[in-house]
């Protein structure tokens, strides 16, 4: 039996990952933005081990919530699901789009302070090629956000967290750190127009989160749902822009990676 802790694990995808780990015999920890949230995931896995809470848009409550998962123990992976997708601009209490707190800030600082698991599964986006690459103010902090696009924003943030996950595959050779893009399917966040399989989308979950097959091993691997490992969008391959995605997210958060 291995111990999974998924974020943003109520609905969707990540409840649906979490009944098949506990149905092949795994204990899994869920994750909630709210009480009510929590009260839906205890309905919808009712199997878990336990359910934390956190809203991953506030920092305060993103760090409070790595110290509540480490007071459970260690974990042989944790699996970064929780995102949010299109919607107007938001700005969180932090002073940062939510889009980029949730979708990137987030996975950043649960990963740096949650005690390193074997396995970290980042759930990315074929978008990922289509945001802009450039660093240089992903904050907002220098745009107006009536500027703000939805679609580009979301292919941002996403491609924000494939330079994590490239950075960590380099920095902890200890963890594998892989990503998946579980294709379009029929959730909240991909409406009811999602065509794509539920079930193998989990099954690509599983594979990545177990760790069992030679293919997920492969630290740094990108894998789409029904297509297998592809090549990543070049720019993530950037050494100097992952470290600099480390810089920017430390000082912001003031979590440094050890």
């Amino acid at each position: 039996m291995a111990r999974f802790f998924i974020t943003g694990s109520s609905d969707g995808l990540g409840a649906a990952t979490a009944k098949a780990l506990i149905a092949k015999g795994h204990s899994v920890v869920l994750h909630a933005r709210n009480d009510a949230r929590a009260k839906d995931a205890r309905e919808a896995v009712p199997g878990a081990e336990a359910v934390v809470i956190g809203d991953l848009s506030s920092l305060a409550e993103t760090k409070a919530l790595a110290e509540a998962v480490n007071k459970l123990g260690t974990f042989d992976c944790v699996i970064h699901n929780a995102a949010i997708c299109m919607g107007p601009y938001q700005e969180t209490v932090d002073g940062i789009p939510a889009i980029v707190a949730i979708n990137s800030v987030a996975p950043y600082v649960l990963s740096v302070l949650i005690k390193r698991p074997k396995r970290l599964v980042f759930v990315t986006s074929g978008m990922h090629e289509f945001g802009t690459s450039s660093l240089t103010d992903i904050f907002w902090k220098l745009r107006p956000a009536g500027l703000y696009e939805q679609f580009s924003a979301y292919g941002s943030s996403k491609f924000l967290l494939m330079l994590l996950m490239k950075a960590f595959a380099r920095m902890w050779p200890d963890t594998v750190s892989t990503s998946l893009e579980p294709g379009h399917v029929p959730t909240k966040m991909g409406g009811p127009s999602g065509t794509d399989s539920m079930e193998a989308a989990v099954d690509l979950y599983l594979s990545l989160a177990e760790g069992e097959d030679e293919i997920s091993k492969k630290s740094g691997s990108y894998f789409y749902v029904g297509m297998g490992e592809l090549p990543v969008f070049k720019a993530v391959e950037d050494v100097k822009d992952q470290d600099k995605l480390i810089e920017i997210f430390a000082d912001f958060t003031g979590v440094k990676p050890q």
